[in-house]
């Protein structure tokens, strides 16, 4: 085990060394976040009932859920380049518990909003999730390990439109009624929030080498890394296609569950488990992407990884349209597991190419990224709220988009020749331990 330096390949069963053990606290905070940030999705057609919301209210909740996190992001890579990935993290958990657990309070459509806003600063955490996993791991395998633990995080927003309805259903069973139960449901994420503030705080540090404090010249070298990235235009080429890709999954996350019920007829359990679906397909999908992205790179660079990129954007958005065009529930379903798959590996390789911006400015690139997925998000929501356009012309307009987006990628150059562009001829490892 490599004691102070990045492990060069991500022995996944394995929790020896502050790497491995970084590795997964860092995916399972993110797990615990989407129970936060997403935990009143599947719950929405009983919420607005109890609040009496309108589609437009609904569509600025959507918005609200997402809109903070553009800003939180780009704070919160800063703060990874300058006080740490560990402090950073900690503090997020603890500042997100506080609306997550408080908004059960909420009585009126404004209110609610306002809870729904500030709850969206969790989505922040995967910033850190993917500067903690780069800084933890060598540049041969950083891509597998940021696809890997960003994927089993996202997972958790399937896991969220499963779950929530079910602990939902157990507070109406205990006797609550329902416009009770889902106030008292939000509780069980809110304590998750901090039980993991402990955890991260007690078990990682911020390098393998030690925590920031104890590396003094570490702050100065990361002085002005924002600037850095935001010069660069491949960030703001990153930027636009995690707008694409995860942008287009976090506005998925929040309306399928009304979608399915609304369209199709679903009972609001049944609606919780389609759409869980599709954030379940995290467990393989996005790390699929970067395992691909990982071995292109190290044959064609960042030239490889672009194209790589670009078609899968192609891919997804093709796949939206079909879904949004469809009837038919059956083949909603298998449209929905088709773009779900290559919207998760354009995550992926989304993160598989940040690293390799900008290596000192990582934390800054990355929260740059990070944001234009909720950039993304909140233009999506915009659709959604429309009232002179229906939730299946919404997603035949945003595949349209992707594709879009996927033109501006294959055009880019990602490779420079002051910026190494591939990793080395190693090739990257996925093993048991």
């Amino acid at each position: 085990m490599q004691a102070n330096k990045p492990l060069d390949k991500l022995t996944i069963f394995s929790i020896r060394g502050v790497q491995m053990r970084t590795f997964h606290l860092t995916w399972m905070a993110f797990f615990v976040c989407f129970f936060g940030w997403f935990g009143l999705a599947p719950l929405m057609k009983v919420i607005k009932d109890d609040l009496g919301l309108t589609k437009a209210q609904i569509g600025n909740i959507i918005i609200a859920s997402v809109a903070v996190t553009v800003v939180a992001r780009i704070v919160v890579g800063k703060l990874c380049d300058s006080w740490g990935p560990r402090k950073t993290y900690t503090a997020l958990l603890v500042l997100a518990a506080v609306p997550v657990l408080l908004v059960g309070l909420s009585h009126n459509y404004v209110t609610f909003l306002l809870f729904r806003l500030a709850i969206g600063v969790i989505g922040a955490s995967f910033v850190i999730t993917q500067y903690h996993t780069s800084v933890m791991f060598d540049r041969k395998i950083v891509g597998t390990a940021n696809a890997v633990a960003g994927g089993w995080g996202n997972l958790g927003g399937g896991v969220t439109n499963m779950v929530m309805p079910l602990i939902f259903a157990g507070f109406v069973s205990l006797g609550y009624l329902p416009t009770s139960a889902w106030r008292l449901a939000m509780l069980v994420p809110g304590v998750g929030l901090l039980i993991m503030a402990l955890l991260y705080w007690r078990y990682t540090q911020d390098t393998p080498a030690g925590n920031f404090d104890a590396l003094p010249d570490r702050q100065q070298q990361q002085k002005g890394s924002l600037a850095d990235a935001a010069k660069d235009y491949r960030t703001w080429v990153l930027f636009l296609a995690y707008g694409a890709c995860f942008g287009i999954e976090v506005t998925f996350d929040n309306v399928a569950a009304l979608f399915f019920a609304e369209k199709f007829g679903a009972s609001l359990t049944v609606a919780g488990l389609l759409a869980g679906s599709f954030g379940f397909m995290n467990l393989f999908a996005r790390a699929m992407g970067g395992i691909v992205a990982d071995n292109v790179g190290r044959r064609f660079g960042m030239r490889g990884k672009g194209l790589l990129l670009a078609g899968l954007l192609l891919l997804e958005g093709a796949g939206i349209i079909f879904f949004g065009l469809t009837a038919s529930l059956t083949v909603a379903i298998v449209a929905m597991v088709v773009f779900a798959l290559f919207l998760k590996m354009a995550n992926g390789t989304t993160y598989a190419m940040v690293p390799f911006i900008n290596r000192k400015a990582l934390g800054s690139v990355s929260g740059i990224v990070g944001a234009g997925g909720n950039v993304g998000a909140v233009l999506a929501g915009f659709l959604f709220k429309s009232d002179s356009i229906s939730y299946s012309e919404a997603f035949v307009y945003i595949g349209a988009l992707v594709t879009v987006v996927a033109g501006v990628v294959a055009l880019t150059r990602f490779a420079k020749a002051d910026v190494p562009t591939a990793e080395p001829a190693t090739e990257s490892t996925l093993t048991v331990a």
